[in-house]
């Protein structure tokens, strides 16, 4: 991917999650009379503005699309005259104010529900939870057996490997068991797996942790093609080897050898790779590369040749969901990515996730460009979790955003007068401290995966 398909594709992202989320403020302002005078995407210098002959309100596009803001009638922002005063913000019930603030999260979170919604409308084919590999050496070694079906964590039922995921997501930085229901023939059998801070450092996936994975159909692991800058030039590795061994442990096939090296950064391996008949031994030490989450994996430089594989129907399933179904499956999962969200932030906050794996623009952006290559169904799928996530953070009780706006509002609506203006600017302050180190510290962490 190249810089101007990343910012693009970022673009593309951002600014409709922006533009949805101020309009719901807008919107809401209008319908209760609110006066409104600028409705702005983006901060910075104007490059479009227009204004409404009708309605007098100016609509712009700012040059930097990480924001916007409406900006309606106040008597705290200016003159009014006493014709427009009932126009103004500050003059509404609190309960409208809280309306008008509430309203650009809630239309987040709803733009969430109709973009999931529209991917799970048509037909789909995918791999059902039956086991197709168990790692040695984890808590599911001993436990669970290829071929099994998982249909339960922890009490949570789990169709999709994508439901029993957000179930194990759910656990991390725990300690302690997960219980495991699965189907082994006719038989229903419960397992507890022990957990110590589960994946905690995010360096595996959950699945990992645990030891099983979904069903992989094997592809040998034959090179295609060598990076001239990697590693495995270096040590004499060709196009068309078959990579058989490392350090003595068979390699059934590219999966095995992907996930060994990528756990290996920086150790010197001894590679067994199959050329023209002959066992060819090479040392060859993967080279330290920095993933999107900041995680340091190895890296050989090659490419693998791709093969047409076939599933076998005991691992497929297919889910075909009519609109009403796939609306209610949509709801669930805006509310079950909420919950992940904020247990995510009450982890972060206790310790038990590590602060090094907040994102800032700059991963956001390559995700982005990431998901758009991988076609618009991934691209939306990011988009849905994005949206989900500014109408969650907005929400939080934190002056300067949406939800601190909204605790004042409440406490004014139940005390029957308005919060003081120092503790309100106190509040500010607060606010301002809080969201800045966070923005640092996002940055920092993004700097720190390139």
């Amino acid at each position: 991917m190249n810089v101007l398909f990343i910012i693009a594709a970022a673009i593309f992202l951002l600014g409709p999650l922006i533009a949805i989320h101020e309009f719901g403020h807008y919107w809401v302002a209008r319908k209760l009379g609110v006066k409104v005078l600028v409705y702005s995407i983006g901060f910075g210098p104007t490059v479009l503005k227009w204004t409404s002959k009708k309605s007098g309100i100016q609509y712009q596009l700012s040059a930097l699309p990480l924001g916007g803001y409406v900006k309606m009638l106040d008597e705290r922002e200016g003159n009014v005259s006493e014709a427009e005063s009932h126009l103004a913000f500050n003059r509404q019930s609190p309960w409208k104010r809280i309306a008008i603030v509430a309203a650009g999260p809630l239309i987040n979170l709803i733009f969430a529900v109709l973009l999931f919604w529209i991917l799970f409308l048509p037909e789909q084919t995918q791999l059902n939870t039956r086991v197709g590999k168990v790692l040695d050496n984890t808590p599911a070694a001993t436990q669970l057996q290829v071929g099994d079906k998982i249909t339960a964590i922890d009490g949570k039922t789990t169709e999709t490997w994508e439901k029993l995921n957000y179930a194990l997501v759910d656990r991390v930085g725990e300690t302690g068991q997960i219980n495991v229901q699965f189907s082994r023939g006719d038989e229903t059998k419960n397992v507890a797996l022990p957990i110590h801070e589960f994946i905690k450092d995010q360096s595996q996936s959950p699945m990992e942790v645990l030891g099983f994975l979904p069903y992989r159909p094997p592809v040998p692991a034959v090179v295609s093609e060598l990076n001239q800058d990697g590693a495995a030039i270096r040590q004499g590795m060709h196009v068309g080897d078959q990579i058989v061994a490392i350090d003595g442990v068979t390699m059934k096939d590219s999966f095995d050898v992907v996930h060994l090296v990528q756990h290996s950064p920086e150790k010197m391996l001894n590679i067994d790779v199959l050329r023209k008949g002959q066992v060819v031994k090479l040392q060859v030490m993967p080279q330290g590369h920095r993933d999107d989450m900041g995680q340091v994996k190895g890296m050989l430089g090659i490419k693998m040749q791709q093969a047409k594989v076939t599933i076998p129907a005991e691992y497929k399933q297919t889910i075909q969901y009519n609109p009403a179904e796939a609306l209610v499956i949509a709801v669930e999962k805006t509310g079950q990515l909420s919950t992940m969200i904020l247990n995510s932030m009450v982890k972060m906050v206790r310790g038990m996730i590590g602060l090094e794996n907040l994102s800032g623009p700059i991963t956001i952006a390559k995700v982005a460009g990431q998901s758009a290559e991988m076609g618009w169904q991934t691209f939306i799928s990011f988009m849905a979790l994005m949206s989900v996530s500014l109408g969650i953070l907005n929400l939080l009780p934190i002056p300067m955003l949406d939800g601190g706006h909204l605790v004042y509002y409440i406490i004014e609506a139940i005390r029957g007068k308005p919060v003081s203006e120092n503790i309100q600017i106190i509040g500010l302050k607060i606010g301002m401290v809080l969201l800045g180190s966070m923005m640092l510290l996002a940055i920092f962490n993004d700097f720190m995966r390139l």
